[in-house]
């Protein structure tokens, strides 16, 4: 494994602003509140050509004043545990705090080495308001602002040198899965990443809006690697008033831009509601696989626990996305969970499947040739060939006389056809219509469009000639029969 280093400290004190800084991405939160960072939140970093892993954590509170402080301070310990290195961040504006202090001594028990970072200092002026820190008994600080970058390169160089030595392995990224696991707030997300992860690796409650950032895990099932995200829960457009759960919807969407499957998941409990349906959506105009999750099914009774009715319910509401199959589960109890890994090994596949173009070609030609297109201003619609053009979702071209006259209803025909005959019957199916041409394809250069102006040229005389060659000698043949 990597090194690992954790970034440790009370609320607010800029961690996930200096987790930002390391890794060079902006995917963990940042806000001016104390409390944003709940889980521990992992990214790669590289440093003069050292690669190690940086964890950011949630501050650190002794007390429970914080509604998740014995949450989040069960999952700081787990990343000092981890951690080949520690990080303590204190913040140079607001001064020393008690917290600072138990989690110096917390950290001195750890026998690990520890970096002590002084943040948000800007300025030379604050060198003289720092004198409190050195009661701490630590010999050297680096004083850094991690918002502005000011003196991290510095910390950097002598980080990298106390890492552990490692010896770098290549990962094959295409056998990797990445699951979106997406949903209306407090509908279980969290419990059922800890349930596929296979340990309770996320901070978990019953008060809606636990998760704020989209943390990743990796995981391994039947020799096949997946990451999991756990995203924040999507609420209705109407209903989001505060600036930092807008940033966490946006980080929800794109883990589903990012995703090869997302995990739709539902409160059965609740029923399947409008916000359920407009989150399928997002999944659908995304073009990722998906998987429709029907949670909390151990809470309801004998009565309601009608898998028939919830199923037509399910599919009439969600017409779009026909294709994705449907699993009632329980991620509180572990009921029916197995069979969701598998099910989306059976979606990935389908999802980067790739055809032959003749075989495409084919079904195309058969299903026209059964049912034929509606004419268009009189003028019969004539597909000339198809072939595919990416996978993740397939997609395909087929390339017509006119493109823009073909019905959905037609579209909608050809795809059925596509499903039944390749087949893909759990995944999205892209299909354009082109129009086919004859014209020439300039590219610019000026030497290259004549040489292809040339070539073309070349060729359309030759055909020529071979055209009249034929007349001819159908001609004397007709003659001589005569």
């Amino acid at each position: 494994m990597k090194p690992v280093v954790a970034l440790l400290g009370r609320p607010n004190v800029g961690k996930s602003t200096l987790f930002n800084r390391i890794t060079r991405a902006r995917k963990a939160l940042v806000d001016d509140f104390p409390g944003v960072t709940r889980d521990r939140h992992y990214e790669d970093a590289i440093w003069n050509d050292v690669e190690f892993t940086v964890i950011d954590t949630g501050g650190f509170l002794s007390t429970d004043d914080d509604y998740f402080a014995s949450q989040i301070k069960t999952q700081l310990t787990i990343a000092a545990e981890q951690a080949d290195v520690l990080i303590f961040i204190m913040d140079g504006r607001a001064g020393m705090s008690p917290y600072d202090r138990e989690l110096s001594d917390f950290l001195r028990r750890m026998s690990k080495p520890v970096f002590y970072l002084i943040n948000k200092i800007e300025n030379y002026k604050q060198h003289d308001e720092l004198l409190e820190f050195y009661s701490l008994g630590i010999d050297k600080f680096y004083k850094v602002s991690a918002e502005h970058g000011v003196g991290v390169g510095d910390f950097l160089d002598d980080l990298v040198e106390a890492l552990p030595e490692y010896k770098k392995m290549e990962e094959d990224e295409d056998t990797l899965i990445k699951i979106a696991i997406v949903g209306r707030p407090n509908v279980g997300k969290s419990s059922l990443a800890n349930r596929l992860f296979g340990e309770q690796r996320l901070v978990v409650n019953e008060k809606a809006g636990t998760t704020r950032d989209a943390i990743e895990l990796k995981c391994e099932h039947k020799g096949r690697q997946f990451i999991l995200v756990d995203t924040a829960g999507i609420r209705r457009k109407g209903k989001v008033t505060r600036k930092i759960e807008k940033f966490s919807i946006l980080k929800s969407l794109k883990s589903l831009d990012e995703c090869d499957v997302a995990l739709i998941l539902i409160d059965s409990d609740e029923g399947i509601t409008d916000q359920d349906i407009t989150i399928a959506g997002y999944a659908e105009d995304r073009g990722c696989g998906a998987v429709f999750l029907l949670n909390k099914w151990d809470l309801l009774d004998k009565e309601r626990k009608s898998v028939k009715k919830y199923m037509e319910d399910l599919r009439y509401k969600s017409k779009f996305l026909s294709y994705a199959p449907a699993i009632t589960i329980s991620a509180l109890t572990g009921q029916r969970c197995h069979k969701i890994l598998d099910e989306v090994v059976k979606i990935y596949k389908e999802y980067c499947h790739r055809i032959n173009t003749g075989v495409l070609n084919r079904i195309i030609e058969d299903a026209v040739y059964r049912t034929e297109p509606s004419l268009h201003k009189g003028k019969r619609l004539k597909f000339f060939y198809a072939t595919q053009v990416a996978s993740k979702p397939p997609s395909f071209v087929c390339f017509v006389n006119f493109p823009k006259a073909v019905h959905f209803s037609y579209k909608r025909y050809l795809l059925n056809q596509l499903r039944q005959m390749i087949p893909l019957e759990k995944t999205p199916i892209k299909l354009f219509f082109r129009e086919k041409t004859g014209r020439i394809k300039f590219t610019g250069n000026s030497k290259e469009d004549e040489r292809i102006f040339q070539k073309k040229k070349k060729h359309n005389t030759r055909r020529q000639k071979e055209r009249t060659e034929q007349s001819k000698r159908k001609r004397q043949r007709d003659r001589d029969d005569s």
